[in-house]
């Protein structure tokens, strides 16, 4: 609980860094444990520079990306009773997600390093796979996030949820 009540007194202070320091923090958290228990490297193989390449994604782009959009799909849809956060949840599954995950892919193959046409490979590769499995998870969040959760604690709350999607599309974006 102390813990908790700190994050919460740093939130209300620096709400933007702190969102944006989390998402970075589980984004890396996501890929360790990609690497570590999915891919099962050894510590010697273990590439740290991925695990901050997905950081710096989750501090450069999925924090202020989610954390923003979070903000304009409440403007367009306010309110918090069930079909506003359903509403919210169709817009955000059917328009947002398709879209982000569109941009997220090409982000992590070029700073992996990837050409421009197997980076156009590994997302036409990877691209259906990974949105398919999107719908499987991110529906049914999405709704108890839109419903139940203070728009301050969204992206703190997917985020937490994301460990194992971030898990998921680090082991994704990194198959040989």
């Amino acid at each position: 609980m102390i813990l908790w009540r700190a994050y919460q007194q740093v939130l209300a202070a620096h709400p933007w860094k702190v969102q944006i320091l989390t998402s970075g923090s589980l984004m890396g958290i996501g890929d360790i444990i990609s690497q570590q228990l999915i891919e099962k490297r050894s510590l010697e193989k273990y590439e740290v520079h991925r695990t901050l390449t997905m950081a710096f994604i989750g501090c450069s782009f999925v924090g202020p990306v989610v954390g923003g959009w979070y903000k304009v799909l409440d403007r367009l849809i306010p309110g918090n009773t069930r079909m506003d956060a359903l509403k919210k949840m169709v817009v955000d599954q059917g328009a947002f997600a398709p879209c982000f995950l569109g941009c997220l892919l090409p982000l992590i193959g070029t700073l992996d390093g990837l050409s421009a046409k197997d980076n156009w490979a590994r997302l036409r590769r990877d691209y259906s796979d990974a949105l398919i499995t999107n719908y499987y998870i991110w529906p049914t969040v999405q709704l108890a996030n839109f419903y139940l959760i203070p728009l301050i604690y969204r992206l703190a709350f997917v985020q937490c949820v994301s460990v194992v999607w971030n898990t998921y599309l680090s082991w994704k974006s990194h198959q040989a």
